[in-house]
């Protein structure tokens, strides 16, 4: 597998990524309390929020990290971790594009 294949595979998952990202602060908007439902559908609403909120925290932070990937493409960085220096096993990459540091650094 060459590199405009990673390239583009990293690409399409930015633009699943922000589509999500969207989605999220969508789903996290402030619940209006003029809304008529009743306390318990409230409460469950607030905690969706919740994690919706946290989801939404991780899906910027893995947006974040595949940008970054994808300024490193072309580079003698690419496709090498930045603790170890070690190359990130292809399987790995493709598995997770944004991943930022091999399988041993990861864990």
């Amino acid at each position: 597998m060459d590199n405009t294949e990673i390239i583009e595979k990293i690409k399409e998952e930015i633009a699943r990524t922000e589509d999500q990202v969207i989605k999220y602060r969508d789903l996290t908007k402030p619940i209006s309390p003029e809304n008529a439902i009743g306390r318990v559908s409230r409460m469950d609403a607030i905690n969706n929020k919740s994690v919706n909120e946290a989801a939404l925290r991780q899906t910027e932070q893995k947006l974040t990290d595949l940008k970054r990937v994808l300024d490193k493409a072309g580079s003698k960085e690419f496709g090498i971790c930045v603790k170890c220096k070690n190359p990130i096993p292809i399987g790995r990459i493709m598995i997770r594009p944004e991943s930022l540091f091999c399988v041993n650094c990861a864990s």
